[in-house]
């Protein structure tokens, strides 16, 4: 009677594995043990950005860029001088694949002009951001410090006030008058409120620019003119400053822009190309 006891009890506990392996048979148990959150669902990673790597930076302005931004390099008559200015330097780095940046400067008679381009690659660690909403975050934060002034009326169409303007100028000129017409500080208010800082919308998914003039005691003026942009995950910074020679000279805003702007136009060119 022992052994038939012992036979018994056997076969009950194998009946209840089996029960506990088989499981239930409603469907209510989870079907991703790596995620223990809500039952029958699996947490889908965001995607990753478009770059995986960054370029070299100091290879990443050509010879006819740099001539163009820093005239003085074509003054310097020692070649290995030139050549050592052409290469620039690079920015210190710990990380080549997230950060990498080069700077140039090139001293001449007339001015003494800088030049840094740095690129960013932006990566997100949380599942739920992609990389390119990491460095959207990031742009943004960059374009709020910028503290850049809200934009003007848009000048491309002329109103009723600056037809009378001209107007008045054409009737001025037609009687020999030299005095300075109000067309005239419209168009130069235009001009100047067309280069103020401000976001760019060719460049990139999103840029802005910034200029800055300023004075160090009996030094002359610099300008500085920042462009950043963002292509996907990566952010790329431009900062162009120029210092002349002579006291009481200004750096030309507009041929600064341009430089930087046409610059920035050609690296990220070279992102997408």
């Amino acid at each position: 009677m022992r052994r038939k006891a012992y036979v018994t009890g056997i076969a009950a506990l194998l009946a209840a594995l089996l029960a506990g392996c088989t499981g239930s048979s409603d469907g209510s148990s989870p079907t991703d043990n790596a995620n223990p959150g809500e039952p029958g669902t699996a947490t889908i990673a965001a995607q990753p950005g478009k770059y995986r790597t960054l370029p070299e930076a100091c290879g990443a302005v050509s010879h006819d860029t740099l001539d163009s931004l820093m005239p003085g390099i074509k003054q310097i008559t020692d070649p290995d001088q030139r050549d050592r200015a052409y290469r620039g330097e690079a920015t210190l780095t710990y990380d080549t694949d997230r950060k990498v940046g080069c700077r140039w400067k090139v001293e001449s008679a007339d001015a003494t002009d800088h030049l840094l381009v740095d690129f960013e690659r932006v990566v997100s660690y949380d599942n739920a951001v992609s990389d390119d909403n990491e460095a959207e975050q990031l742009f943004a934060t960059r374009q709020t410090a910028a503290d850049l002034p809200a934009p003007s009326a848009s000048t491309s169409s002329p109103t009723p006030s600056t037809s009378a303007s001209a107007s008045a100028s054409a009737s001025a000129s037609a009687s020999g008058s030299s005095d300075p017409s109000p067309s005239s500080s419209a168009s130069t208010e235009a001009a100047a409120a067309d280069l103020q800082p401000r976001t760019l919308d060719d460049l990139g998914d999103e840029a802005f620019l910034d200029d800055q003039l300023s004075s160090s005691g009996s030094t002359a003026e610099q300008r500085t003119v920042t462009v950043v942009f963002r292509t996907s995950n990566v952010i790329v910074t431009i900062q162009y400053d120029e210092q002349p020679t002579a006291l009481g000279t200004v750096p030309d805003s507009k041929e600064m822009q341009d430089r930087a702007r046409n610059l920035a136009g050609r690296l990220d060119d070279s992102l997408n190309g």
